[in-house]
């Protein structure tokens, strides 16, 4: 599986999400649609972008009983989608209870990961607010075994962790990565970044990439460049 920039479409409205992608031609590039989105225009959405030849990458981050998330994701196996998630720190049992509840009859499903700490999260943040003492990295690469024990696709986590979690979990298991930026661009809330080159150089399968490419003044060179720092070079 090859490399790939998912844009972050972090639109509140289907008609401001098109209005950004018309700027890209006839491109049609692997996309995220996070909780702003799909609360605000539901499935159809994700349906109309699946129609216009986008991969989508459906970020709900699903947490709940095993119950309710293998029902929610039985839900979500009919859009289409090609990646979705869920929380890794739900327990194993609750990651297996999504993956079993995304497979069709067939036995075909769309990738699923797991978020092991957002990349807003510091070390601080971490210890303070969630009161967990260990190292950020381990326990990122613990939350990524567990996801691995589940039968899960990969993890999300900060291009920092992705040596830290392929050498916990294989060079197969996938590295989703936020947090990425351009040398010359303000991290806004993100606090583990880095750039597309770098992450590449970490050994991230896919960086999710937002306002440097949707707030930038040419969007089209902005994915441009995200696709030859971290594809092509």
């Amino acid at each position: 599986m090859g490399k790939d920039v998912i844009i972050a479409c972090d639109f509140n409205s289907s008609e401001e999400t098109l209005h950004f992608l018309e700027k890209l031609g006839d491109s049609r590039p692997y996309v995220k649609i996070g909780m702003e989105l799909f609360y605000a225009e539901g499935p159809d959405i994700v349906k109309m972008l699946k129609m216009r030849g986008h991969k989508v990458f459906l970020d709900l981050k699903l947490h709940d009983i095993p119950n309710t998330v293998n029902k929610a994701m039985r839900v979500l196996s009919g859009l289409g989608v090609d990646m979705c998630n869920v929380h890794a720190s739900g327990t194993i049992d609750m990651m297996k209870a999504g993956l079993e509840g995304l497979k069709a009859d067939d036995g075909s499903r769309p990738l699923l990961i797991a978020v092991t700490q957002l990349t807003s999260t510091t070390q601080e943040r971490m210890q303070n607010d969630l009161m967990i003492d260990e190292d950020m990295e381990k326990v990122v690469a613990h939350y990524a075994y567990n996801a691995k024990v589940a039968g899960l696709d990969g993890v999300v986590c900060s291009p920092l962790e992705s040596p830290k979690v392929h050498g916990v979990c294989g060079d197969t298991f996938l590295t989703v990565t936020p947090g990425v930026r351009f040398a010359d661009d303000d991290k806004g809330d993100q606090a583990r970044v880095t750039t597309p080159a770098k992450a590449k150089e970490l050994g991230s399968d896919y960086i999710v990439v937002g306002r440097s490419i949707t707030a930038a003044d040419d969007p089209v060179k902005a994915y441009e460049r995200c696709v030859e720092e971290f594809v092509d070079k």
